[in-house]
């Protein structure tokens, strides 16, 4: 009897035993595992963080190219489609917004495309009509400008070469825009190119009112 209980007393030792170093294998097991997963989710925010730095050197150096360009956006608006727009580029470029000034304003009545009479007509049916402008524009502190403007009878207002004939703008980024119902820009950038040739003329665009197609096309622009 007292065998036999010696016999079952061995084998629950061993039992317990066998059953402890079972446990001890598993949670090695287990350690081992969350090591490696948390090495590779320290590999994968290295990685990230890798990127996102990168990307953000990239931002960076976009960004201090662009500061170092002093920027303008100048316009004329007879009805303030254009100074909307104009008003959205600035925000998008931190730019000065200069406006052109025509010494006579344009009425409604001077707008009136159905009457081949009327102020706005005749001066662009003229090609060596230049309206005055009133205000005085610096031109030279800047790098880059963004030029703004209606479309009349399919081109840019005559203003607009008045402004361009009497700025020096030889080797600094032109970018045109314009408001227009229905017509483009390419005929009004088309003379530009054609009779400025020393700017650099950047490609243009009809823009609308709508602030964040304005702002998608700046970000867009490389200037």
């Amino acid at each position: 009897m007292k065998t036999r209980n010696i016999i079952i007393l061995i084998i629950a030792v061993i039992v317990i035993i066998a059953g402890v170093g079972v446990w001890i294998i598993s949670s090695n097991k287990s350690n081992e595992s969350n090591d490696t997963n948390n090495t590779n989710t320290n590999e994968n925010v290295t990685n990230n963080e890798e990127i996102e730095n990168t990307t953000n050197e990239d931002n960076t150096a976009n960004k201090e190219t662009t500061d170092n360009k002093k920027i303008a956006v100048i316009y004329f608006s007879a009805t303030g489609t254009t100074e909307k727009v104009a008003g959205y580029i600035k925000n998008a470029t931190d730019g000065d917004l200069i406006e052109i000034e025509p010494k006579e304003k344009y009425t409604d009545n001077d707008l009136n495309y159905s009457n081949g009479e009327t102020r706005a007509t005749k001066e662009q049916n003229d090609p060596s009509a230049r309206p005055e402008i009133s205000n005085d524009i610096d031109t030279d502190s800047y790098d880059v400008i963004f030029l703004g403007y209606p479309i009349w009878w399919g081109t840019s207002p005559k203003i607009i070469l008045t402004f361009l004939d009497n700025h020096n703008l030889d080797g600094k980024t032109v970018i045109p825009f314009c408001t227009s119902g229905s017509s483009g820009i390419d005929s009004s950038v088309n003379y530009f190119k054609n009779n400025y040739k020393n700017i650099n003329w950047l490609e243009g665009k009809r823009l609308t009112t709508s602030e964040s197609e304005v702002t998608d096309w700046v970000n867009s622009l490389n200037y």
